[in-house]
């Protein structure tokens, strides 16, 4: 469930950098593409592979990736390159993926 959230979470996101400024295409537009696509992509390779451990470390990467995300999306509303309600929406969703992240993680140890 947590993977097909972070694939809209994704659509949504570059969506959004079409609204950015061109000039910044090859710097916070390209930052954000990486860690939102890395955040999917990370799920899906930790669930193709053999062990509970290689899958959590996968899940490690997503979530450090999702916290890129964070980071550069509240820059993002600082610079008001992109209305603060506009981010915050995208923020709370990407806080429950967070969330589940950890959730399923955690759950993996026992």
């Amino acid at each position: 469930m947590f993977w097909q959230k972070s694939i809209e979470l994704a659509k949504e996101v570059y969506l959004m950098c079409l609204l950015l400024p061109q000039e910044e295409k090859f710097g916070l537009i390209s930052q954000i593409k990486r860690s939102v696509i890395s955040i999917p992509s990370n799920i899906a390779e930790g669930a193709g592979r053999n062990s509970a451990k290689e899958f959590q470390h996968f899940l490690g990467i997503a979530n450090a990736s999702s916290f890129e995300l964070q980071t550069q999306l509240i820059l993002a509303r600082e610079l008001k390159l992109v209305s603060p309600e506009q981010i915050n929406s995208l923020l709370m969703r990407l806080n429950e993926i967070q969330r589940m992240i950890y959730t399923f993680k955690t759950n993996l140890t026992k």
